[in-house]
Formats: C-alpha cells, sequence, structure tokens
C-alpha cells in the first residue's frame, strides 16, 4: 500500500498559492511559532492541567523523538484513540513533528471500526487512554493486534500493562535529533469520513489545505488570542477541530479547554471558571444546553458566539439562542472532506436563523445539480458538489468509492440535498442517501443492517432514519426474524455485543412479518427504506 497523497492539478495548486490559501505552513512550524512567541501563554486546559504554548511545545517534540527511537520511519501511519484529554494535543504534535501520519479514531469507536482503520491505514502504531468515559481500552488494544497484524507499537497513556507489551506513553520520550518538517503539500493526518456506505473511508488531508481551512474559518468568526474556545464535543471529530475549532484556536495563540463531556452539568462550570468565549455543539445538545440555562446557577456571560453544526438547526431552536443563552449564534455546516459553511457574524437575523451559512473561499465553487447532473435554479433542491482549495480530491486507497464519490473534473459528490439561496448561503434538506444523522454523528444503513444480519435467527433487516425532536434524526431498524418469539430486546443486546460504537445500536426495532415488494417481487434497498420510513411516520401519527 503506498504512502497517503493529495493531489491537485498544477492548474488549481497553482491558483489556490497565488491566492494566497496555501502559504507553505506546517503544523509543527505553527506550533514553534506559538512557543517562541508565547511561551507562558496557556494553550490547553484539562481539568486542573494548564499546559502552556511552551510546554506542548516540549512535550510534542519529546513525543516525537520517542516516536522515532521505536523504529516508526517518517510516513507511517500511528492510529490515535484518545479523548478530550490533553495528551491528545502532545501526541499529534509529536506525530506531525515527526513527519509520522495520525488516523484519528473517535473515542466511542470499538474494535470493529478501530481495526478497518487499522488495517485500511496499514497503522504501525495505536496510541489510546487507559480508560476514558468509562471505557477500559485495555482490552480493545490486546485484540486489535490480533486483528491487525501489522500493528507493530501500542502505546497506552495512564497506565499500561507490561505483560502486554504495551508502552506508557511517559516512556516514548526521547531528545535525540529530529527530521526536518513535511513538505507542506505532504498529507499530514488521515480524517475519517461520516460512513455513507460501510465502514469510515479515509480522508488524506495535507498541511496547507487544512491550515487554510482554519485559518480562513478565524478571520470569519473573529478568533484571536483572547479566544477561549471549549471543546466540548470529541477533539478527534472534524467540526470541533478546525472550524476553527480547537486547531484554529491553537494558530491564534487562544486558549483551549476540554470538557470531558458535552452535557451542561459538565460544561456550564468550565464556562464559568475559564470565561470561555466560543463553542461548537450539535443541535440536540444546543437544545439541552438551551434548557439548562433557564435554571443553572454558573455565569455563562463570557460566552459570546455559540456555533451550531453537524445537523441541520431548526429555526425555531435557532431563534432562541440568543434570548436564552445571551450569545450570538454562528451556524457551520461541513464535511471532513473540505468545504465548510458559516453564517457570519454580522448577517442579518433571517441568515442566521434560517440558512447554514456560505463557502469560507472565494474558489469554493459549488455546484446545486439534478439526479441526472444538470444544474437546478437557485432556490430548487438538489445535489450539492464542490471542490475547492481544502476539499479533497480522493479517499486513500479507495478507488471504488473515488469512482463514486468524484466527478471526472474533480467536484466532490457530498452527499446533501440543499437549496442555494441569493448570496451563496445554503439551505440544507437532508441527506441523498441511506444515511442516519443522529446527533451529528453519520451512520451507514447498511453498516448496521449488516451487523443484525450476523443475528443467527434475524432473515432479514433494513434500517431508516426517523425524525426525532433531540437527536435530530433517530435510527430504527425494521427486522424479520427467522422464529416466532424474537424480542426487540434481545436484538439491541445482541448489537451491543458487536464491538462496534454505541451510537450505532439502533434507537429503535421493529419486529415485522414481511418487507413490501413491487408486483415483480423485487424493490431496492434505497426504495425499501424509504417505504419503512414512511410507514412508522404514518403509524406513529396515528396514534400521537
Amino acid at each position: 500500500m503506498s504512502s497517503p497523497r493529495q493531489i491537485w492539478p498544477e492548474a488549481f495548486a497553482a491558483r489556490y498559492r497565488a491566492a494566497g490559501y496555501w502559504r507553505g505552513e506546517t503544523f509543527p512550524a505553527m506550533l514553534r511559532r506559538q512557543a517562541a512567541e508565547r511561551p507562558d501563554a496557556v494553550a490547553i486546559v484539562d481539568g486542573e492541567r494548564r499546559w502552556t504554548y511552551g510546554e506542548l511545545n516540549r512535550r510534542a517534540e519529546a513525543h516525537a523523538a520517542g516516536f522515532l527511537a521505536l523504529g516508526l520511519a517518517p510516513g507511517a501511519r500511528v492510529l490515535v484513540q484518545l479523548g478530550n484529554v490533553a495528551e491528545f494535543f502532545s501526541v499529534v504534535f509529536g506525530l506531525f513533528r515527526a513527519g509520522l501520519v495520525p488516523v484519528y479514531a473517535l473515542a466511542a469507536h470499538r474494535l470493529a471500526e478501530v481495526a478497518h482503520l487499522a488495517r485500511r491505514s496499514e497503522a504501525a502504531g495505536y496510541v489510546a487512554c487507559d480508560h476514558y468515559a468509562g471505557f477500559d481500552y485495555r482490552p480493545l488494544a490486546r485484540a486489535l493486534r490480533v486483528e491487525a497484524p501489522a500493528l507493530r507499537h501500542v502505546v497506552i497513556a495512564g497506565e499500561g500493562d507490561g505483560l502486554d507489551g504495551f508502552l506508557p506513553l511517559d516512556a516514548v520520550t526521547g531528545a535525540g535529533p529530529l527530521p526536518d518538517d513535511p513538505d507542506p503539500a505532504s498529507v499530514a493526518f488521515l480524517q475519517i469520513s461520516g460512513g455513507s456506505t460501510g465502514l469510515p473511508k479515509l480522508i488524506p488531508r495535507t498541511h496547507d489545505d487544512y491550515i487554510y481551512s482554519f485559518r480562513a474559518s478565524n478571520e470569519i468568526c473573529g478568533v484571536t488570542a483572547r479566544t477561549v474556545y471549549l471543546a466540548a464535543l470529541p477533539v478527534a471529530h472534524n467540526f470541533p477541530m478546525s472550524s476553527p475549532g480547537h486547531m484554529g484556536t491553537l494558530h491564534a495563540g487562544g486558549r483551549v479547554v476540554l470538557a470531558p463531556a458535552p452535557s451542561p452539568e459538565v460544561a456550564f462550570p468550565l464556562i464559568a471558571r475559564e470565561k470561555v468565549t466560543l463553542t461548537g455543539l450539535v443541535p440536540p445538545l444546543a437544545l439541552l444546553w438551551m434548557q439548562a440555562a433557564a435554571t443553572t446557577g454558573h455565569d455563562l456571560s463570557s460566552l459570546e458566539v455559540l456555533q451550531v453544526g453537524g445537523a441541520k438547526f431548526a429555526p425555531e431552536a435557532a431563534r432562541r439562542v440568543r434570548p436564552t443563552l445571551g450569545c450570538a449564534l454562528q451556524q457551520v455546516f461541513g464535511m471532513a472532506e473540505g468545504l465548510v459553511n458559516y453564517t457570519r457574524l454580522d448577517d442579518p437575523d433571517a441568515a442566521v436563523i434560517e440558512t447554514q451559512g456560505r463557502p469560507i473561499s472565494p474558489d469554493d465553487e459549488v455546484l446545486v445539480v439534478d439526479d441526472l447532473g444538470h444544474p437546478v435554479p437557485d432556490g430548487t433542491p438538489g445535489h450539492l458538489l464542490t471542490r475547492g482549495p481544502y476539499t479533497i480530491r480522493a479517499y486513500y486507497d479507495d478507488p471504488a468509492a473515488n469512482a463514486r464519490s468524484f466527478t471526472a473534473d474533480g467536484f466532490y459528490r457530498t452527499g446533501d440535498i440543499v437549496r442555494r439561496l441569493p448570496g451563496g448561503y445554503l439551505d440544507v434538506q437532508g441527506r441523498a442517501g441511506d444515511h442516519i444523522n443522529r446527533a451529528g454523528e453519520k451512520i451507514s444503513a447498511e453498516e448496521v443492517e449488516d451487523h443484525l444480519l450476523a443475528h443467527p435467527a434475524i432473515f432479514d433487516a433494513a434500517v431508516v432514519a426517523m425524525p426525532d425532536p433531540m437527536l435530530g434524526e433517530r435510527s430504527c431498524a425494521f427486522v424479520i426474524a427467522k422464529v416466532p418469539g424474537l424480542k426487540a430486546s434481545e436484538v439491541k443486546a445482541f448489537m451491543r455485543g458487536r464491538d462496534i460504537a454505541p451510537f450505532k445500536v439502533p434507537n429503535q426495532v421493529v419486529l415485522v412479518d414481511a418487507f413490501a415488494t413491487t408486483a415483480a417481487g423485487k424493490v431496492s434497498r434505497k426504495e425499501l427504506r424509504a417505504r419503512l420510513r414512511d410507514m412508522l411516520i404514518a403509524r406513529e401519527k396515528e396514534t400521537a
């Protein structure tokens, strides 16, 4: 398997450099600059731990030397599964400094997802916490070594297990010479896709393109050295990483405060203590925060901007942000593959409440087309296609996905249905494919169905997205049993034992005798899911 690359046609790359989007900056240089200019300024707050820029840079360089001392060569991939902890930053910046390539896994992922990512990336190393959010990652690490034979090094932040050959992160340090900074056009890390079909795809992001995305986001979002950003969502997600997120905040010299959970009970005290000015949430959490704000005793007055993204935010909820939380709302709509849209802080209320913003860059090219690929008039729903200076041209080592997801002239098929409005603003209508957006987590119906069909008592299964007032969408599994007596609770228990991320376990299981088909006895899975969804919506309306 080749090393990750992300290549734009030279004419486009030259244009992006000439426009000043790509400036030849790297992640190691970004951190060194801040450590030199403000060594004693606090960069990361994790509970009672407060790391300055100088300390973060020292830790990153020590880890860089330590990873190289293990025999990892520049370009090797290292799977990183760390939650919202300070070590996430020392590890990933250490990997950047060593010329190694982090592969981001979510803390919620379990063996099914992590093993897929390790095999797909041919990861030579794996870094995880011993425990995070009540889960012990060491048994997962033991199983992962069996599932991914190329994995040579397992590093545990916290208490390792010497009998299993785990290395404690504190021991992965050194003081040896470090290589030159990587090429700014090289791949800095592998992000994961939302997984619209099957398990996640790997997204190669370069230093040049990704740094541009959050540097430009900083300008739009007003992020400066005085910004205090609360990372309430998982730090490995693209939204809290770069929109402008923790990376944008560090680029500006601000302070990143880590929340171990996004609940009001955890986040509100941190906002009050650290005088947080900016944070980002998915819509269900924004609803919870607005509800909790009415009775909280914590001072939230420092909060200037609440960003909401990951899924569409209903206008009736958007209108309540300022009256309940006392801060401005900024809607964000983007994807790990590239394109990010923001409402602007000086936009009229109608744009902020009723749209999901407009693109970052003047060179973000947006097409809205019908099913045949023909452009539709503004105001008409259609499929969103895009290309630009921070939107990828290919997934990593996945020719089939690339053929589906990219046009011959380099436009990325996002899978979103949108309406383009005057001024380039987008109104997101939903997803085009069999994709469930549960509280901002993208779930493949196909993947969940595959797990269900592994149950010995299940004949067939179809998973659909259902509207949900809190989650945005919830998942419902329609199941045909092979034998009578199968219970929904048994199906859920089986799914919880499949070593998959908990958010993939269906919220609802409905047992049915058969799936309706056409007169010819055939129906596409997409049409079947649509029929089942409509049937359940109608049933719920009748019983409401």
